[in-house]
């Protein structure tokens, strides 16, 4: 039974849909009668008493749910696209048994149950996907998309897909008549359809490009497919828009949620490679964003709106420039500091595909118009990347695992710490924090810029240039009045700028024997910040700089002077291991750790993880750390851990290959070993049968002899002729009376 073309409509339009348009009465002298009376009529039931009337029910319809099918999941748009639409439910009557009677109950059920297709070798665990598709012909993809309300189709990360939207598009087009309902088919392509468009000015003044302006839009040459995929996804939604509504949004470059093509700058300038984060080209170039999940949020609000504009672009309110958005995440996350280089040296980069190469190069001033007047969306990042930037870069830890380990390792003097916090170091990438070295490079730093301030600055590079130069007075006189130590205070201030500093809050840090005392741990990890409105979700300061794992390493006391005996007179001058001073630091730290409130005693109220190590019962402390830490997480380690296991790969196929060739050698040399045996034993066996021989003819000469002499062989020889020609039964007894008779 085929549907209707046109079908009614809902409860009411929506902000920006087109409602059927109200006829206009055309009263004709003819209808006036019947028109009079309906009015009389109307008027008399007015007049009745309330009771009396027939009361009108408003029917509330709940919304039902919407299948939604999106293609490639596995992709960075479509897979977040998909969990956050995901996340919206409805609340539906359902019946349940309860003590044998059926009773009705409220049950929640995703508003958008997903269902998508996934590349071959994808294996991404997706439970907010109700059924992935793999290796389907196209029969049975159209088939899986008729049962579906929603169809989302992304062509910004894979050109391959633009076919496929294509053929899609068409198959679902011949089949309206099949349609069991409204059907909606949503393309998510990339406004490098506008990159050549020509710049609209007025009063010499740049214009920026409106979802108005979409029929002015020129492509860039390499992405001429997507323009003409936009223009068809138009042209069929157009024939039965009730029935087959189609909506192109043309998205910005899309960032957060792990990063996609500012990856490469994220990437950088976590590892920290180089004093300074790439800009190819000179930067100036506009580039239009928007954040992944508020481009989901676009999407939510089309299919719930159906607004009347098919085109949309869905762009945030930033115009940030190329060398703005670098700049952010070098400051954010590395040296803080940016290069400039030519564009070309772009193609070098292997972790750069050609489209994003092309989405880098983009120069468009837009503004979203349909976002503002038709479609309000709730914003996570309208103001754009740069001024989000501490949220984009949490997101991008925490989806990419890169969270840092913090860890701090204690004990007595000469218990090891320094060589324990050096294999800490090498097998989780961190960063070896020393507090006579960290105390060096802050003075040395505060040095180096004082001497590079200019000296003709004002305001706020003035001011800083003052607290910097008293900063550095405050330490040098300090360590001169305690005889090269600091203060608590100051001592606290230098570690939390290191802890603080780009590189500890990347990967992490390895604090080494600080800090000492309950109340310089106190000091050190409660400097709190306050909370400002504009960002309630940012943690306070000591949440980020307070260890995860604490590390006590501990010895009998005759363990450890047996060590410090035993350690070369070099490595006592330079650790202060002098009998003197190593007994009198060792009693110091046995007295503090007597107290109530001790080191130990503090981690474990912070609730932080301790992990206790006796030196002296142990072979090796690096495989308790390692069981109570475990992996490592961060780049570096994944990067060693591929080539490690690429490294075993390829050290088994040589072992093989090796193995391989020593039982060939081996069969060689053992065929030849048995060759010589063979030969040596054949020769020792010839020249034994040759003396046998010899030995032989020496022995039976005699008996030759003898024999000829007496004649005997001619008188046997006869009597065994004779025998021959009898036949006997007893030839013994024939031979010997033979030669009893014929005895010479």
């Amino acid at each position: 039974m085929s549907l209707p073309s046109k079908l009614p409509h809902g409860p009411g339009p929506g902000p920006g849909s087109d409602p059927d348009p109200v006829p206009s009465p055309q009263v004709s002298s003819r209808s006036a009668p019947s028109l009079w009376r309906l009015l009389s009529t109307t008027a008399a039931m007015a007049t009745k008493p309330k009771h009396a009337r027939r009361e009108r029910k408003m029917v509330y319809i709940p919304p039902a749910p919407k299948r939604v099918f999106i293609n490639d999941l596995d992709s960075y748009a479509s897979r977040n696209i998909a969990q956050s639409l995901s996340k919206h439910t409805l609340e539906v009557d359902a019946t349940t048994e309860k003590d044998g009677e059926k009773v009705k109950v409220k049950q929640t059920v995703p508003s958008y149950p997903m269902v998508g297709t996934m590349s071959e070798g994808a294996e991404e665990d997706l439970p907010y996907v109700l059924e992935v598709y793999k290796e389907l012909s196209g029969e049975e993809i159209v088939a899986k998309v008729m049962q579906c309300d929603i169809i989302i189709y992304d062509i910004t990360h894979n050109p391959q897909q633009i076919h496929q939207a294509s053929w899609l598009l068409s198959a679902l087009h011949d089949k309206i008549s099949l349609f069991t309902g409204p059907k909606m088919f949503i393309l998510i392509s990339t406004v490098m359809t506008w990159t050549c468009s020509e710049t609209i000015t007025s009063d010499d003044q740049q214009l920026p490009f409106t979802d108005d302006d979409f029929r002015r839009r020129i492509a860039h040459p390499n992405f001429q497919e997507h323009l003409q995929l936009e223009k068809k996804v138009a042209k069929l939604g157009r024939s039965d828009r009730r029935l087959f509504a189609t909506y192109v949004v043309a998205s910005g470059l899309q960032y957060g949620m792990g990063e996609n093509v500012f990856h490469l700058f994220f990437k950088t300038s976590w590892l920290g490679q180089g004093n300074t984060i790439p800009v190819f080209g000179d930067g100036t170039n506009i580039v239009p964003t928007i954040h992944i999940n508020d481009l989901a949020s676009v999407i939510q609000k089309i299919i719930e709106l159906r607004p009347k504009p098919y085109y949309l672009l869905a762009v945030d309110c930033s115009n940030n420039t190329m060398e703005d958005i670098v700049k952010a995440i070098a400051v954010a996350l590395g040296p803080g500091t940016i290069q400039k280089k030519p564009f070309e040296e772009a193609f070098l980069e292997q972790d750069l595909n050609l489209m994003e190469i092309d989405l880098m190069r983009i120069n468009l001033l837009m503004e979203a118009t349909h976002l503002k007047e038709l479609v309000s969306i709730r914003w996570l990042c309208e103001s754009g990347l740069v001024e989000n930037i501490e949220l984009v870069v949490e997101e991008y830890r925490q989806i990419r695992g890169l969270v840092p380990i913090r860890i701090c390792v204690l004990g007595p003097p000469a218990v090891g710490k320094s060589s324990v916090c050096q294999q800490i170091c090498g097998h989780y990438k961190l960063h070896h924090i020393r507090l006579s070295e960290t105390v060096a490079e802050t003075i040395s730093h505060l040095e180096y810029t004082v001497r590079n301030m200019n000296s003709d600055a004002e305001n706020e590079e003035s001011t800083a240039a003052t607290e910097t130069q008293e900063l550095l007075n405050s330490l040098k006189d300090n360590m001169e009045q305690n005889g090269g130590t600091l203060d608590d205070h100051l001592l606290v201030k230098v570690m939390v700028d290191k802890m603080m500093s780009n590189p500890c809050k990347n990967q992490g840090y390895v604090l080494d024997g600080f800090p000492k005392t309950y109340e310089q741990a106190k000091e050190l990890l409660h400097v709190e910040e306050p909370e400002s409105e504009d960002r309630p979700s940012m943690v306070s300061l000591y949440k980020k700089i307070m260890p995860e794992f604490v590390v006590f390493l501990d010895a009998p006391d005759d363990f450890l002077k047996d060590l410090v005996i035993k350690l070369p007179e070099k490595l006592v001058q330079e650790h202060k291991y002098e009998q003197e001073n190593f007994l009198k630091n060792l009693t110091k730290y046995r007295e503090t750790n007597m107290e109530e409130e001790t080191l130990l005693k503090y981690f474990e109220e912070m609730d932080i993880t301790c992990i206790l190590i006796d030196v002296s019962s142990v072979e090796t402390a690096m495989d308790q750390i390692c069981d109570g830490v475990g992996q490592p997480r961060n780049y570096d380690s994944m990067e060693v851990q591929e080539e490690g296991a690429m490294h075993a790969d390829s050290q088994d196929e040589d072992e093989d290959e090796e193995e391989e060739e020593d039982l060939g050698r081996k069969e060689v040399e053992d065929a030849r070993k048995r060759s010589e045996r063979w030969e040596k034993w054949s020769k020792a066996f010839e020249e034994k049968s040759q003396w046998e021989v010899q030995q032989l003819e020496v022995l039976t000469v005699p008996m030759k002899k003898y024999l000829i002499d007496t004649n005997i062989m001619a008188t046997i020889s006869q009597g065994l002729i004779a025998c021959g020609a009898a036949w006997p039964d007893d030839p013994v007894d024939f031979l010997a009376e033979y030669l009893m008779k014929n005895n010479p």
